[in-house]
């Protein structure tokens, strides 16, 4: 039987409210090591086969999106954007700081719902949350914003075949990704590369070349 642990209670008993390296601008929940956070997560539930805590985490792909947000808000302001699969909620808060109208970040993981909460009020910004799977749905989003979801062969080209569709109808959709494997790079264009530190605890090196990429070439650098 699974225990009753309280998600947001533990993000902030296995975290530090700091700011992102990338990202100073924005403060997140942090945690230093994520196979220990990983085993924390299991031993407290009583459970294994629990996702990894993304969600504790400011991962290269998230965090070059943040920057390019904050640098273009024009991206976003007055729109209406999603954040998907958004662990922490980075580009949600970037978003939101950077003027967009309305700004949902959803995520499978309850523990990343309550790390998202979280780190929206720790930044002063409005965050619809939500847990639903929107994969395949089109809810009129203006701009869809995904980091770091092309690392898994199977979910990258659900995923890429989903936000292609919302990029054709004329969505803004940007993915930040540091060279993942099955980044579908023929069907994107860049708009921006980034050097963005990291960790050992999640990459292997402590700098990774970051870029920003778009569907249908639309404002390719």
């Amino acid at each position: 039987m699974v225990n009753p642990v309280d998600p947001a209670a533990f993000v902030r008993a296995n975290t530090l409210l700091r700011p992102v390296p990338h990202a100073l601008e924005i403060l997140l929940h942090l945690a230093d090591e994520a196979l220990e956070l990983w085993q924390k997560t299991e031993d407290d539930l009583g459970a294994i086969g629990l996702p990894p805590p993304f969600w504790a985490f400011a991962w290269a792909g998230g965090q070059a999106l943040a920057r390019h947000v904050l640098d273009h808000p024009d991206l976003v302001a007055g729109r209406v954007v999603l954040d998907f699969a958004a662990g922490s909620g980075l580009g949600a808060i970037a978003a939101a700081r950077a003027g967009a109208a309305r700004v949902t970040a959803t995520d499978i993981d309850r523990f990343a719902i309550a790390a998202i909460a979280l780190n929206a009020a720790a930044n002063g910004v409005a965050v619809t949350v939500s847990d639903a799977d929107v994969i395949g749905r089109d809810e009129g989003w203006d701009v869809v914003l995904a980091g770091d979801v092309c690392y898994e062969q199977p979910m990258a080209g659900r995923v890429a075949t989903w936000l292609e569709g919302l990029a054709a109808r004329g969505a803004i959709v940007l993915i930040g990704d540091p060279g993942r494997t099955y980044l579908p790079k023929d069907r994107l264009g860049k708009r921006a590369e980034y050097m963005v530190p990291t960790t050992k605890a999640l990459e292997d090196h402590t700098v990774r070349r970051t870029a920003v990429w778009v569907f249908n070439r639309a404002g390719a650098a």
